[in-house]
């Protein structure tokens, strides 16, 4: 049987390597492909009497000058909300003009605008609140089980966010408000996925007290290691199916979680377990 606990230096690298490569693309870029949820600009809800596809709105909106779509979701059958860069009011007056080109009974029901102070403030907010939930889940995973093995599920809870950050900045993914919610749900799935295998080391340790804790995390791991895989396909599958068949505003959730899912089963299998073993050491 593969000895995790004996790999786990090479384990550890994989994800390593894709935060680095992160972090090079981040300076390079000058930072993350954020929306204008955070960096500011226009928002418009357009009613355009048909049905339409998001390529066809890019298209007629694409057409003006000095415009750059973030988004464009559906709001109904013929209702798409679409976000710009901030657009003064002439260039407003020409994207007007060329969506009544592309669709005659077009209407522009509202313009908005989101200022970067505002974008600022959702940053905060959205660091207070990942950072919120990690220490209620070390708080949490103290009181079942151990101060090591909470510290070890934050480094795994810290290593999906990481990894799920690098993604996006390396592929300039559009980063949103949904993309925080994601990462939310992500930290939960994982904590979940984390628990099973730690539940199984405190059994292992009962039943085993001969046993260094090395094997017996080892051990664990491969006990639950077929119950980790087949909950993240069955989970894969579906948010596969939503992010193909979805509109935009689904895709854009499903995309994070898609990534999020794999990163923390990696994490729960081959981080959390490894970890709490290197802080506590090989003891019987």
């Amino acid at each position: 049987m593969f000895n995790i606990i004996e790999k786990r230096k090479i384990l550890f690298l994989i994800p390593c390597v894709i935060v680095l490569a992160g972090i090079i693309t981040l300076i390079v870029f000058g930072g993350l492909n954020t929306d204008i949820d955070f960096t500011g600009g226009t928002a418009m809800e357009i009613e355009l009497g048909k049905e339409f596809n998001e390529n066809q709105i890019r298209d007629a909106i694409g057409s003006v000058k000095d415009v750059k779509i973030s988004s464009v979701q559906s709001s109904g059958s013929d209702k798409a909300i679409v976000k710009t860069a901030e657009l003064p009011h002439e260039t407003l007056v020409k994207v007007q003009d060329a969506v009544k080109k592309s669709f005659p009974e077009s209407n522009i029901i509202s313009v908005d605008s989101v200022s970067a102070t505002m974008g600022r403030e959702m940053w905060w907010s959205a660091a207070k609140a990942i950072g919120l939930a990690v220490v209620l889940m070390l708080a949490y995973i103290w009181f079942r089980f151990e101060l090591y093995s909470g510290l070890a599920a934050v480094i795994a809870l810290c290593h999906d966010v990481l990894v799920i950050i690098s993604i996006y900045a390396i592929f300039r993914f559009p980063v949103n408000s949904t993309f925080i919610a994601a990462v939310l749900t992500i930290l939960g799935y994982s904590i979940n996925a984390t628990i099973v295998v730690f539940d199984r080391v405190r059994e292992n340790m009962k039943l085993n007290r001969k046993a260094s804790f090395d094997e017996v995390v080892n051990a664990s791991i491969w006990q639950t290691l077929a119950r980790s895989i087949n909950t993240s396909v069955t989970t894969l599958l579906t948010l596969i199916c939503l992010y193909i068949l979805g509109v935009t505003s689904i895709k854009q959730f499903a995309l994070p979680l898609v990534i999020g899912v794999v990163s923390g089963t990696f994490s729960s299998v081959f981080i959390a377990g490894p970890v709490w073993a290197l802080l506590k050491g090989n003891k019987k």
